[in-house]
């Protein structure tokens, strides 16, 4: 189950997940009808940065959304996939990108959820900071109707 709107600024997100997603209804790695393609930790850790936002199941992914409009994605054991107006602070560590989403002006950027060279406290700050960012900039795309792509796909 796919509870992500299928709106035209989920479009490019949901057409690869969709792709990725593997359909599986029991076992350890089920997710919402689909097999788990992020390590448990890490949606607690999404959980932990954005204790008031409910998460969505995605194609066996953990999804915050605002208004419908996706806006950090839970991905791997080490990624999280935030969608923004422009790249996160560099004080930020990144993550392996995640193309095509993560191609230059197609305003998704990945960050490590981890953060090992901040304190934990610094880290836990910076990455909800990012992540209410996140939300805000998805809010307001639902608003505008519009989507964040800045160039050619």
């Amino acid at each position: 189950m796919t509870l992500l709107p299928d709106l035209p600024q989920n479009a490019a997100l949901l057409e690869q997940l969709r792709a990725q997603g593997v359909p599986q209804r029991h076992g350890d790695y089920a997710y919402e009808g689909w097999e788990l393609h992020a390590h448990p930790e890490l949606a607690e850790r999404l959980a932990d940065l954005a204790p008031h936002c409910p998460i969505l199941a995605v194609y066996g992914l953990p999804v915050l959304a605002a208004d419908g409009i996706a806006a950090v994605v839970a991905r791997g054991t080490s990624a999280l996939l935030v969608r923004l107006p422009e790249a996160p602070p560099e004080i930020l560590e990144r993550a392996a990108p995640y193309p095509p989403l993560t191609d230059p002006g197609r305003g998704w950027y990945t960050v490590s959820p981890w953060q090992r060279e901040l304190g934990l406290a610094a880290s836990k700050r910076l990455l909800s900071q990012l992540v209410r960012r996140a939300l805000t900039h998805a809010a307001r795309l639902a608003q505008n109707g519009g989507t964040d792509r800045q160039g050619p796909p």
